[in-house]
């Protein structure tokens, strides 16, 4: 994975550990804000996906968890999604033709490199409304 695709928050875990600490419920307010962020990527790479069906595209979830933003894609429906995003060998059975690989991938980590500061804005203000309904003051 590059580097332009990975956002480091640091602190989260301790922050995590004391929001369970004073309610429980407000770790899973945690995860559905990673998952508003993952979903700014989707809305990016969404529409740029190849379509022939439309299976590659819809592949694209929102699956984090408490601690990390992540995004599933592929799966039974489009096992060929990797190929699509990221590209690689050349016909096999079953296979499409060869596609350029390129490591950085066309869609998703693009995504996130062209919607990096929309993703940045919307954890910051998560985690600081987080901290506001746990009663903590936020400056």
């Amino acid at each position: 994975m590059s580097e332009v695709a990975k956002i480091r928050v640091t602190g989260l875990r301790d922050f995590q550990r004391a929001l369970r600490d004073m309610d429980a419920g407000l770790p899973k307010q945690l995860r559905l804000a990673l998952n508003e962020a993952a979903n700014e990527v989707i809305d990016y790479a969404q529409p740029r996906v190849p379509r022939k069906t439309g299976a590659a595209a819809a592949s694209l979830k929102a699956r984090s968890s408490q601690r990390e933003a992540r995004i599933a894609a592929g799966g039974r429906r489009a096992p060929y999604y990797p190929w699509l995003d990221f590209g690689g060998e050349g016909r096999i059975k079953g296979r499409p033709a060869k596609r350029e690989f390129i490591k950085s991938g066309r869609y998703v980590y693009k995504g996130l490199e062209v919607r990096r500061d929309r993703v940045t804005e919307i954890m910051s203000n998560a985690l600081a409304q987080l901290a506001r309904d746990a009663g903590l003051e936020v400056s």
